[in-house]
């Protein structure tokens, strides 16, 4: 059976910064060691030095797909993995395939591909890591579609960060390096601010630091992590303590439980997303809301927290009695809106999870969001 594959991540904070360029320069380098690396997907938005450093790699044929009448180019998964290279550059991680197509995500093509043994060189912005998704809604107002969960990043033994300043950035964009002259006036007024840049960067930066912490914590200085290891709960340093995040139906929970497993992530706790039904059985709630709950229960899995559906009439009491279980020291609670009974409903849970849970941090996450427009 074939040891899985290594990961290296190129991130970056905006497009033009040089992800793809210099993960072409990193195959350029293994390349000249003897290293078999092809070029198993590339995306050079007309980058004419992007296009030239491209040169002289082995690439890898795109796959054309025909949906609703139109053809697409997608990566063809299947010839990277029976031209079996030691190593395969793949652009623009986040991307979503079209659909019809064996995995939906890239990422879940590439861990496909890991799995075989094959070594994956790939790129991203810190925009589309799932647990910013609200802070990227706040500092852009911009709400990112295509986002990858913090447990797959996870996966990278090496996390490279890719920086120019935003002024440089700037000047790329406006000589025409980034995008054609049309599309670069458009940016410059929509995303290309140098406000959000600055605050991009950052997030950027910070992230690239957890990543380094999170590598020595976990492996006692060691540079890279055992390839068996697996996300999970009891992963590395996990301690004995929890965040529990309630679940409700409220459209901001998405929001909640972003928010709640970056705390985990960071803290090194367990992390739980609970609801609570009599019985525990959301077969008894109304169709609309059985199905929210649903979705926010699968979303919270998606992102490897462990959900769990509680028993009791009395909320508050079923929720902070799971977390004293649980030895959890931080509870995020959404501020349930709503209008007339559902609202004072809402505050009074609010209030009683308050009170009970005098021993704990209780986190109330308000809706922030302005999203101006999406992005990819």
């Amino acid at each position: 059976m074939n040891e899985t594959g290594k990961l290296k991540i190129f991130l970056g904070y905006a497009a033009g910064v040089g992800k793809t360029y210099q993960m072409l320069e990193e195959a350029h380098s293994l390349k000249a060691r003897g290293v078999d690396v092809v070029l198993g997907y590339f995306e050079p938005h007309g980058r004419k030095d992007t296009i030239t450093k491209s040169e002289g790699l082995e690439i890898i044929p795109r796959k054309i797909v025909e949906y609703r009448g139109s053809l697409f180019e997608e990566m063809d998964t299947d010839a990277i993995i029976a031209r079996h290279p030691q190593a395969a550059v793949i652009d623009e991680f986040p991307h979503t395939n079209v659909p019809g197509s064996p995995r939906e995500k890239r990422w879940e093509d590439v861990l496909f591909i890991l799995e075989q043994g094959i070594d994956v060189l790939t790129t991203m912005n810190v925009q589309h890591l799932e647990s910013l998704n609200d802070q990227m809604v706040q500092i852009s107002g911009i709400k990112v579609r295509e986002t990858i969960p913090d447990w797959v990043v996870k996966q990278a033994y090496e996390v490279v960060m890719v920086d120019v300043t935003p002024r440089a950035l700037l000047n790329r964009l406006e000589r025409g390096v980034v995008y054609p002259a049309d599309k670069a006036q458009r940016a410059l007024q929509n995303f290309f601010k140098e406000s959000t840049l600055v605050a991009l960067r950052e997030m950027a930066l910070r992230q690239t630091a957890h990543e380094v912490e999170e590598r020595i914590g976990h492996n006692g200085g060691a540079p890279e992590p055992s390839p068996d290891s697996q996300p999970s709960l009891s992963q590395g340093q996990r301690r004995d303590d929890a965040v529990v995040i309630y679940i409700s139906d409220d459209p901001t929970t998405a929001m909640l439980i972003r928010r709640g497993k970056r705390v985990a992530d960071i803290t090194h706790a367990n992390c739980f997303a609970v609801f609570v039904a009599e019985n525990a059985e959301l077969q008894t709630l109304p169709t609309v809301k059985r199905e929210a709950v649903e979705r926010h229960l699968n979303f919270a899995r998606n992102l490897h927290i462990d959900t769990r559906v509680l028993a009791g009439h009395d909320h508050a009491q079923a929720v902070v009695d799971f977390a004293r279980l649980h030895n959890a020291r931080q509870i995020f609670l959404p501020r349930l809106g709503g209008k007339g009974t559902d609202r004072l409903l809402g505050k009074s849970l609010v209030n009683q999870i308050v009170s009970l849970a005098h021993d704990m941090e209780v986190t109330i996450v308000s809706d922030r969001r302005h999203e101006k427009q999406t992005v990819e």
